[in-house]
């Protein structure tokens, strides 16, 4: 009698364990990459579209010492073991140079120490610099079923350390790869320079903040270059496209790099963003002017902030007249 209820609270006990075990796993958050089947290895053209024009986004817009421009792309293929970047998350050096400065030997230093320490890395991928805010760059990238997830960074040009990037993008669907997937990109602040504008003077943020997404009314201060209170969103600041190459595909060139945007699918996509004009506050009034004795005038002014762009609100009278009585006269 005393051996079947050893056996019975022995048995109670591992089914308990069991059960427990089983429910902690189950809990368990499941790997990007861990269900890829799909064969091992595929090849993607990816192609970067800038959409900073002065039409899209008006406000502040860089015309020169720098015009709007974007840095080249610095990119990875991984697995869920590796993070470039990741929103609400505390930017590496390496993030923090290349978005400050567009300096990538930090950044290229991380990522190969990730590829030797726990193999999360495959591949690093890069694609020209366009030296406008309008046009297109690519190159190629390889994904395998262990590291399907692509995420790449490009500079906002000039910034104080603004970017447009993708964060772990899966390019395997269960037991096969995309065909093709196209992302609107907007801009990111990595949380590491405190400036308002494109050109802003260099102001560390201390301590460091955290990558955040800028929005049109996010930092909601009207010295934001991407402030712009009356849209309920930005539109796209960019767009990156995946395409999988083909067999008789793979190694050949890919057409329109790194050119100006001309295609009619291009332009028709930027919208027209309407600006507003602002003006500051009024002076002091002026010094009354007239003969004594007699009904006199004084005036005051003031100027244009930012002039209205896209139909957008026009500017109001900059001077103002009222009637006075003469001072200090004899």
């Amino acid at each position: 009698m005393e051996n079947l209820m050893f056996v019975y609270c022995s048995s109670k006990i591992i089914w308990t364990l069991l059960v427990t075990i089983l429910g902690y796993a189950s809990s368990l958050p499941v790997r990007d990459d861990s269900i890829c089947t799909a064969e091992e290895l595929a090849k993607y053209s990816i192609i970067f579209t800038g959409k900073w024009s002065q039409t899209a986004f008006p406000k502040q817009y860089p015309l020169y010492r720098p015009p709007a421009q974007w840095s080249s792309m610095l990119g990875v293929t991984h697995s869920s073991d590796y993070s470039m970047w990741k929103k609400n998350e505390y930017a590496s050096n390496g993030v923090r140079d290349f978005a400050e400065k567009g300096e990538a030997w930090v950044l290229m230093k991380e990522i190969e120490e990730a590829g030797e320490k726990i193999q999360s890395v495959h591949g690093i991928f890069s694609a020209p610099a366009i030296s406008s805010g309008t046009g297109q760059t690519s190159t190629e990238l390889e994904v395998r079923s262990r590291h399907p997830l692509v995420s790449f960074v490009v500079r906002i040009v000039p910034s104080p350390d603004w970017f447009v990037g993708i964060d772990s993008l899966n390019l395997c669907e269960g037991d096969h790869w995309m065909e093709e997937v196209s992302v609107d990109l907007f801009p990111y602040d990595a949380g590491t320079d405190s400036g308002f504008t494109f050109s802003s003077p260099n102001f560390a943020t201390i301590p460091q903040d955290t990558v955040t997404e800028i929005t049109c009314s996010s930092p909601s201060h009207p010295a934001n270059s991407f402030y712009y209170p009356k849209l309920k969103i930005l539109p796209p600041i960019a767009q990156v496209t995946m395409v999988k190459l083909k067999k008789n595909q793979l190694g050949l060139p890919i057409p329109h790099l790194n050119q100006p945007a001309k295609s009619n699918e291009i332009l028709d996509s930027i919208s027209e963003t309407p600006l507003d004009c602002e003006v500051s506050q009024w002076s002091s009034w002026g010094l009354c002017r007239g003969p004594c004795r007699k009904p006199g005038t004084k005036t005051r002014t003031r100027f244009v902030l930012l002039h209205p762009a896209n139909n957008g609100t026009p500017c109001p009278n900059l001077d103002e007249e009222t009637g006075c009585e003469p001072d200090n006269c004899v």
